[in-house]
């Protein structure tokens, strides 16, 4: 499980409780574990406080799988992704000399976190995230031109954290919440 302390008896977190709640969900869609197996962990995954409370519940369970990245390159041209896609944990975008537009505000997100890695030669890339989502834009770094995004006020928990990095050559990034 990630992130876990190493220390049995020091305390998880809220993200410790809920990975393991997405791994028992995930085992018993998988057939792994049965559907009264999966109550009784479950109970005893929201109950825990400590790594050796969370142990039991997640003993014999196959382990975790890597995060999905998923990659779209294109030399040339224009990528384009909206409406109704899968965002993938990791997404790297590579493009030469084409623009790049992002639509997250309809997309499917299953993770808390996506990882968003832009690497840009000429040509500019636009994003539109969900409204409550949270974007970092931390590590990304840009070349001609500087970032137009102007940060929303959270409006409560469950939005998307979205974590921009990479490189921007000469185009510029604009990223905007969506209205809906």
């Amino acid at each position: 499980m990630t992130s876990l302390p190493e220390n049995r008896a020091q305390l998880i977190s809220d993200q410790d409780r809920d990975t393991a709640v997405r791994r028992l969900q995930e085992a018993y869609a998988e057939g792994h574990i049965s559907h009264e197996e999966m109550d009784e962990r479950l109970n005893h995954a929201l109950a825990a406080r400590t790594r050796g409370d969370l142990e039991p519940a997640l003993d014999s369970l196959p382990e975790e799988k890597a995060p999905a990245t998923s990659t779209i390159a294109a030399a040339g041209g224009r990528i384009k992704r909206r409406g109704a896609w899968r965002v993938p944990r990791t997404l790297k975008v590579e493009s030469a000399f084409g623009g790049v537009r992002l639509d997250l505000s309809r997309a499917i997100i299953e993770h808390p976190v996506i990882d968003i890695e832009l690497q840009m030669g000429t040509g500019g890339a636009r994003i539109t995230v969900p409204r409550d989502a949270i974007v970092d834009i931390e590590g990304l770094h840009t070349g001609w031109k500087d970032v137009r995004y102007r940060a929303r006020r959270p409006s409560g928990p469950g939005g998307p954290t979205i974590r921009i990095s990479g490189a921007m050559g000469y185009g510029r990034l604009k990223i905007r919440h969506a209205w809906r």
